[in-house]
């Protein structure tokens, strides 16, 4: 999986989860998503170390929720599974030594935290409670 699609991809497994009777195997989610079971297992530690989900081992085992859904939120899960930098630019430090570079760098630098503060902010204020909700809400709206 690659980083860039890390979170989403994990959000979309969770809401899943959420609405699954049981168990989910890291199989059938590696088949959800197009990808295979030891990359789900990879990304699926991180969610299992910080607490969000558990697994059981053998027969009808699998992956479950294990925290309350309301409570979680998007950034909990961008934390959890090792979410990559927010944002891939960054200053350009060809010659430290110019003026003009580190100026330059300097208002990139401003932007670049002034901008991630404001997604980790918006993240947080997210539960996965409102996605699932937010599914629910748009499939009672395509059947009306």
């Amino acid at each position: 999986m690659r980083n860039d699609s890390r979170l989403s991809r994990m959000l979309h497994v969770l809401v899943h989860m959420a609405r699954h009777a049981g168990p989910m195997t890291s199989e059938s989610i590696a088949t959800m998503l197009g990808t295979n079971s030891a990359v789900i297992r990879r990304t699926m530690a991180g969610l299992r170390d910080a607490g969000y989900v558990s697994s059981e081992k053998g027969h009808g085992g699998g992956w479950v929720i294990a925290c309350d859904f309301e409570q979680l939120s998007l950034f909990d899960v961008y934390r959890a599974v090792g979410g990559p930098k927010v944002f891939a630019i960054g200053n350009h430090n060809a010659n430290p030594d110019c003026v003009i570079e580190q100026v330059v760098n300097d208002a990139v630098a401003d932007a670049l935290r002034d901008a991630e503060s404001i997604l980790v902010k918006r993240l947080s204020a997210i539960s996965l409670g409102e996605l699932n909700r937010a599914f629910e809400a748009r499939c009672a709206a395509q059947h009306n």
